[in-house]
């Protein structure tokens, strides 16, 4: 087993690879585990969060072992880089891989459990959340400050953002889901506005995060913010309907 533990833990390396022998076995399941499994354990009387990601198709098994970095290296990685540039994400413990004659066969993520008060999610689908609107306009000069340092988070989306309120009318934001980001000395604005297309299909949410974000990024108006913003939103969901309609039909003519 390949594996790589934080600075920070390597006086509990032991306790660490005993939480990823016993992961089958023991720990609390968290989420539905439909693709990847996530367990928290207790370390030393600290909540950890160990993922467990999906057993990757044979091409992807070679790739993984010759190629490209393994999803759980790459979350451990970039966890390291986001807090370094000062961006928020549960705190990086571990990663672990597994090899055969093949290629990768498992692998693992090691972190802090984080317990949120919210994600963004909860600003999509409850319209009258508690102080909604400043919430989301902190997210979106978060997002701003992102792109400010080069980064491209790919899984921009609704559940990956955690929230928790910091002080009165304050808030504090952590990404997860970390394995899939891009990292530049420059973001263009087109990058920047394509960002935002996964989180919400809702225009007014877009309109509030297109008028936050034109207050620091003075180069372009208002208007042409929200116009590409929009477009990257509505461009999104229409190829996401397709999809939808896609593999429906697929289902159908399997049955």
């Amino acid at each position: 087993m390949k594996s790589k533990i934080s600075n920070r833990y390597l006086s509990e390396e032991n306790e660490v690879k005993n939480c990823i022998g016993n992961f089958h076995s023991s720990g609390e399941l968290f989420g539905n585990g439909d693709r990847n499994k996530i367990k928290l354990f207790n370390l030393n009387g600290k909540k950890i969060n160990i993922k467990s990601f999906k057993i990757p198709n044979i091409v992807n098994k070679i790739a993984y072992k010759y190629f490209r970095k393994s999803k759980a290296r790459r979350s451990f990685e970039y966890a390291e880089l986001l807090l370094e540039k000062g961006i928020g994400t549960p705190e990086p413990i571990a990663f672990f891989e597994n090899f055969n004659g093949i290629g990768l066969r498992d692998s693992y993520y090691v972190s802090e459990h984080l317990e949120a008060d919210l994600t963004y999610r909860e600003l999509v689908e409850i319209p009258d959340y508690s102080d909604r609107e400043n919430i989301l306009r902190q997210f979106t000069k978060f997002t701003f400050d992102l792109h400010e340092k080069g980064i491209e988070f790919l899984d921009h989306s609704p559940g990956n953002t955690l929230i928790k309120k910091k002080l009165e009318n304050q808030y504090e934001f952590f990404l997860v889901d970390l394995n899939r980001m891009n990292f530049y000395e420059n973001m263009s604005f087109e990058q920047r506005m394509n960002n935002f297309r996964r989180l919400t299909p809702l225009k007014e949410m877009i309109a509030v995060m297109s008028n936050e974000y034109s207050k620091f990024y003075t180069s372009k108006t208002e208007t042409e913010i929200f116009e590409k913003m929009w477009g990257a939103t509505t461009h999104f969901q229409d190829e996401f309907a397709k999809k939808k309609r896609l593999k429906k039909k697929l289902k159908f003519w399997k049955s």
